[in-house]
């Protein structure tokens, strides 16, 4: 059984709509704080996904041909607090939130965590918290800056991508070489007709910094949440890449 969380209502109900249409598995949808979820509410479950937005990660899982089945935790920790779109505070930003996710991953103790973060945090120190935090339980965990134009997308989107699992079991050693390899065969991952759509009306072969989006019809106020759910959420094909490299480590 799959778990989702996520507060905003608009990602919730496209939650809803991709498990409906079987895009990703089916579960149960929390849409409290992560702040207000425990250790208890997580039992029984084999793959938990924090921050689900409009569930890339689940996808991302299902590309890189990981089974339902097999146990794994997700989570792409707001990006505000370290990104351009943001106020710049860092630690300090109350939307910082992976304290909360890591007391989760701190009791449950799950077999693999796979994260997505803003490549600016890296200079906030964001990445060497993750790791001193993951290694202090007996985790190791490995990194690597993927971008979307790598698998074949028109814009760059470049992300921090990490997994970590505990070190007793299998180190998580990710070199960037075997990122780079499965980013170049991921390029056969990304649809022709979603291509179309990014890079219609622009130059073919341009890159951009973050996806274009088709304009929504003026005056539909669910164009908000449109842009916001395509905005917040990663790349699954970028994502699958890191995924196979890791095991295939």
């Amino acid at each position: 059984m799959n778990y989702y969380n996520e507060i905003d209502p608009f990602a919730t109900a496209w939650l809803q709509n991709l498990m409906s249409a079987g895009h990703i598995p089916k579960g149960d949808v929390d849409t409290r704080s992560i702040e207000d979820v425990t250790p208890g509410d997580l039992d029984g479950y084999t793959q938990c996904h924090f921050f689900a937005g409009i569930g890339g990660w689940p996808l991302a899982l299902k590309l890189a041909g990981w089974p339902d089945s097999k146990s794994v935790w997700t989570g792409s920790c707001p990006c505000q607090p370290f990104s351009t779109a943001g106020a710049g505070t860092g630690f300090t930003d109350e939307r910082h939130l992976w304290p909360a996710w890591f007391h989760l991953i701190r009791e449950c103790r799950p077999d693999v965590v796979f994260g997505e973060q803003v490549r600016a945090a890296i200079k906030h120190g964001w990445l060497d918290l993750v790791s001193a935090d993951m290694e202090a339980e007996g985790y190791a965990v490995g990194g690597a800056v993927l971008g979307a134009h790598s698998v074949g997308a028109p814009h760059i989107r470049q992300r921090l991508y990490f997994v970590a699992n505990p070190s007793s079991e299998r180190g998580a050693r990710l070199r960037t070489t075997d990122c780079v390899g499965e980013v170049r065969q991921g390029r056969q991952d990304w649809p022709m007709d979603l291509q179309q759509v990014y890079a219609s009306p622009y130059t073919p072969g341009a890159s951009h910094p973050q996806p274009l989006l088709r304009r929504g019809v003026d005056g539909i106020s669910a164009r908000v949440g449109r842009l916001r759910g395509y905005g917040n959420a990663i790349v699954p094909q970028t994502a699958a890449a890191f995924i196979r490299a890791y095991t295939q480590v």
